[in-house]
């Protein structure tokens, strides 16, 4: 019998004749991941082009550059996340570390585009304060996105402290009264003085600067960062070729803290905020709106017939002028009574 008759005569067979080709069921897939045991903590401070600035430890002197880790995939990472690195952390020239995990955040500063844009963007994560910058005069203040940044910082939970500057050109007694019921830090600076009481308002904190174009807020940066345009410069060296201020940026104060500049937002559309997120930031008023009928907005008759906030000013709970601050600032989400302007903030 010929040897190719023989591998035809399957009776002649056995074990060691068959030839087995490994299914793919052989070798199953783990979805399990590194530990990356060896990570180190650090605060993202600049971010350009799928780079971001990483200060080890939150320590201004120790810069890394690091890409975001495939096992993160689409993760969003943002200024003032709190991340783990694993790879190259000298922070040596041409040097790159990743980003395999990120920490659970304690704040967020969000917006969307617009008002009827559900899609919401994170901008800054972990700041502790939101410093609103708004000028008395040239420009003239508007309280439309006054109210609308409240908003953001009361749904992200961030404290916000109300900087007034050019006090020197007009009176800030007007804008102090319109927001006295909620009783928010108020800092006033002028033009030929330095900002000692924002200085001490920061230490020691994260701090989220926003503000229209011309409102000081750059002059007011750079006189408590000496060194800002030297800063910006080290964080933004991992681009190629983008200029800085169209993108936020984290820069170490001199006795401690962190101030998070944020010239690219140019509004504050409040889409994905709902009315609760803002009584929230009103205890007095928590409780009876949990009694309120399904959807209401908290405006009170006519739009919210059913509202029981009034209940606590009713019992002697809450001032008027607290429930008409509050309500002021769920028309400001709502978009009602503002002019299109101050309604996206521009």
């Amino acid at each position: 019998m010929s040897p190719r008759d023989r591998r035809r005569d399957w009776s002649r067979l056995d074990e060691s004749d068959v030839r087995v080709r490994p299914g793919r069921g052989t070798r199953p897939r783990t979805k399990r991941r590194p530990e990356h045991a060896d990570a180190v903590t650090a605060m993202v401070v600049g971010k350009d082009r799928g780079r971001w600035t990483c200060a080890l430890g939150g320590d201004p002197k120790q810069i890394v550059v690091a890409m975001r880790a495939r096992e993160l995939g689409r993760t969003p990472v943002v200024i003032g996340d709190n991340v783990d690195l694993v790879g190259d952390t000298s922070g040596k020239p041409d040097t790159l570390a990743r980003i395999v995990r990120v920490a659970d955040r304690t704040s967020v500063l969000r917006r969307t585009a617009d008002d009827t844009d559900p899609f919401e963007r994170v901008v800054v994560a972990n700041a502790s304060q939101l410093l609103i910058v708004v000028a008395l005069a040239d420009p003239p203040p508007r309280t439309g996105f006054i109210d609308r940044a409240l908003v953001a910082a009361y749904a992200g939970g961030l404290e916000p402290v109300l900087c007034l500057t050019k006090s020197d050109l007009a009176s800030p007694d007007e804008i102090i009264a319109a927001y006295a019921e909620l009783a928010l830090p108020v800092l006033v600076t002028r033009q030929d003085e330095e900002p000692e009481a924002i200085a001490d308002q920061l230490h020691d904190q994260v701090t989220a600067l926003i503000g229209h174009s011309g409102v000081g807020k750059s002059t007011l940066v750079n006189k408590l960062v000496p060194d800002a345009d030297r800063e910006t410069g080290v964080v933004s060296a991992v681009g190629k070729g983008r200029h800085t201020s169209v993108t936020a940026v984290a820069l170490p104060l001199p006795d401690g803290g962190w101030v998070i500049d944020t010239p690219g937002i140019r509004s504050f559309g409040l889409a994905h905020i709902e009315p609760d997120d803002i009584v929230a930031a009103f205890p007095e008023f928590v409780e009876a709106a949990e009694e309120c009928p399904s959807g209401c907005g908290h405006l009170g008759p006519p739009e919210d017939a059913g509202c029981m906030l009034d209940t606590v000013v009713a019992d002697g709970s809450a001032s008027q002028g607290r429930l008409e601050s509050l309500r002021r600032l769920l028309s400001s989400r709502a978009g009602i009574d503002e002019s299109p302007r101050e309604q996206v903030g521009e």
